[in-house]
C-alpha cells in the first residue's frame, strides 16, 4: 500500500515547522446532541483555513530543489488552491493555479493574496484539465493533485495523528469524504498509531459515489453531485478508493438537513465558523448507531465559508 502508515509520521516531522498544531475542542452540549463524547479537531484554524495546507506543504517540501525551482501547479476552485499557493510562497517557489472563470471572488482573492499566478478557464472539468496540462507544459511546474497524491494524503493524515496523540483512548474518528485524501490519511494515521481506532467517512447523500463504490466493490464516478457541502463534490481516485476500502469501517451517508443542523450546533455552541463540508462529520456521529456513547474524534476539515451564506445554511424550522 502507498502511502504507508509510517509516511504520515514522516510527513508530521517534515511539516511541523510550517503548520499550526490545531486545538481540540469539546462541548458538553454537543456531546448531548450527538449522543457521544465528541472531540473536535479544529482544522478550520489551520493556515489557509483548512486541513489542505498540511498535504500541500508536505508535497511542496518533499520536492527536490532542482524540481521545485520550476514551481507547482494545480486546478482548483477551493481550499487546495489557497493551500498550495501558500505552501509554494513559504518555500519561495512559483505556484500556477488554474481556476474556473465563475469561481467565487473571495476564493480567487485568497489565492491571489498568497502570490500565486491565476490562470482562468471555462467552468468545466475538461477545460480545467486541459488548461492545467498546457500550464505544466509551458512552465515545467509539478502538478500537485488535491488528493490523488501520496504526499498530500500523508500530510492530510497528520491532523488525525495529532488528535490521537493529544486524546488517548478514542474509539473512533470521523472525517469528511470527497475525493478521499483526508479520510485516507486519517485511516493511515490510525493504523500507524495502533490501538484499534475505527475510522469512518462522512459523505453527502447528494454526492455519495464513495458509498456506492464501496457497496459495488469498484469505482463509480460522481455524475451530478448536489449538496451544500461544496468541498465534497469530487469522486474517489483509485488510490484513495483502495485505502478507504481496506482501512475504514465504511461511509456514513448524511442528507443536507442533518448537516445544516450540525453546522448550527457548531456555530452556536462552539462559536466557531465552520463550513458545511466539515460539519457533516459531526452529523455522522449522531447518525451512526455504533458510535452512540463512544469517544469519537471529529476532524473539522475547514472553515472557508462566506459569512453571507450562513443565513441560507440555517437548519429547517
Amino acid at each position: 500500500m502507498t502511502p504507508s502508515p509510517d509516511s504520515v509520521r514522516t510527513a508530521a516531522a517534515r511539516i511541523a515547522a510550517f503548520v499550526h498544531r490545531t486545538p481540540v475542542l469539546h462541548s458538553t452540549l454537543i456531546d448531548e446532541w450527538a449522543g457521544a463524547h465528541v472531540l473536535l479537531k479544529a482544522e478550520h484554524l489551520q493556515r489557509a483555513g483548512a486541513f489542505k495546507y498540511r498535504g500541500a506543504t508536505n508535497a511542496v517540501q518533499s520536492l527536490a530543489a532542482q524540481v521545485a525551482t520550476k514551481g507547482v501547479a494545480a486546478h482548483s476552485s477551493g481550499n487546495h488552491a489557497a493551500a498550495l499557493a501558500l505552501a509554494a510562497r513559504t518555500r519561495g517557489i512559483p505556484a500556477h493555479i488554474v481556476m474556473p472563470a465563475n469561481v467565487a471572488p473571495v476564493k480567487r482573492a485568497a489565492v491571489a493574496a498568497y502570490g500565486a499566478r491565476i490562470i482562468e478557464c471555462e467552468p468545466t472539468e475538461a477545460a480545467r484539465i486541459e488548461t492545467l496540462r498546457a500550464v505544466v507544459a509551458e512552465t515545467g511546474a509539478v502538478e500537485i493533485h488535491p488528493f490523488d497524491n501520496d504526499d498530500v494524503i500523508a500530510g492530510a493524515g497528520t491532523a488525525a495523528l495529532e488528535l490521537l496523540d493529544e486524546v488517548p483512548g478514542l474509539d473512533a474518528i470521523v472525517a469528511p469524504l470527497g475525493g478521499g485524501g483526508l479520510l485516507s490519511g486519517t485511516a493511515l494515521a490510525a493504523r500507524s498509531a495502533g490501538g484499534g481506532v475505527v475510522v469512518w467517512g462522512a459523505e453527502p447523500a447528494g454526492a455519495d459515489d464513495a458509498a456506492r463504490s464501496l457497496a459495488a466493490g469498484r469505482l463509480i464516478p460522481q455524475t451530478d453531485p448536489r449538496t451544500i457541502c461544496d468541498g465534497l463534490l469530487t469522486s474517489l481516485a483509485p488510490r484513495t478508493f483502495a485505502i478507504v476500502s481496506e482501512l475504514t469501517a465504511g461511509v456514513i451517508v448524511i442528507d443536507d438537513d442533518a448537516t445544516r443542523a450540525a453546522l448550527h450546533m457548531l456555530l452556536t455552541r462552539t462559536k466557531q465558523l465552520i463550513e458545511p463540508s466539515a460539519a457533516i462529520a459531526l452529523a455522522a456521529v449522531r447518525a451512526e448507531p455504533s458510535l452512540a456513547g463512544r469517544r469519537v474524534g471529529v476532524v473539522l476539515s475547514g472553515g472557508n465559508v462566506d459569512p453571507a451564506r450562513l443565513a441560507e445554511l440555517a437548519p429547517p424550522t
